[in-house]
């Protein structure tokens, strides 16, 4: 072994031996850092749907309105488009849309979340469906003034609320 050798080859186990222990330490990072990253990247979509439904605010409400159709909307068509838009798709109605994700209670809500509603004609089965907008608010469509914000605390969307479903990973 030359000089060059015998000087270096420490450096260059030493240099190897750094990289496998921060390789190893990479691989091995706790769940919970893990568990924060998917958080953030779901609050991330959360916001990007929040965005793409406030393009439509004030959009006008019609019930059965078609999907697809961005000129007039019904709640159901309206959650519909705006996942779609950020690569969630959901089927065309609110019962339908109950089933999808897993079950959030109404404690847990976060951004993003897909919250039910009865109505005065639904005899108490789900109906209606909005978007958990954060701070209490539902993004969402229903009647005259069409695609608006609500608060979920209200006396009427409170006393009709019946689940909520997260369906963004």
């Amino acid at each position: 072994m030359n000089f060059k050798q015998h000087i270096l080859r420490p450096f260059a186990t030493v240099g190897l031996a750094t990289a496998l222990a921060w390789t190893g330490l990479a691989i091995t990072a706790p769940a919970p850092a893990a568990a924060a990253a998917i958080e953030i990247n779901a609050l991330s979509k959360a916001d990007a749907i929040i965005a793409t439904g406030n393009k439509y605010l004030g959009t006008p409400y019609q019930f059965g309105a078609p999907s697809g159709v961005t000129s007039v909307f019904d709640c159901s068509s309206f959650t519909q488009y705006v996942y779609k838009k950020n690569g969630i798709y959901l089927p065309r109605s609110s019962r339908e849309q109950a089933t999808k994700g897993y079950y959030v209670s109404r404690s847990n809500l976060r951004k993003g979340d897909l919250v039910f509603f009865s109505t005065r004609s639904s005899g108490g089965k789900i109906a209606h469906v909005g978007i958990y907008a954060g701070y209490g608010k539902i993004l969402h469509t229903f009647g005259a003034g069409g695609v608006r914000y609500s608060s979920l605390g209200s006396d009427w969307w409170s006393s009709h609320y019946i689940t909520a479903r997260r369906v963004i990973n």
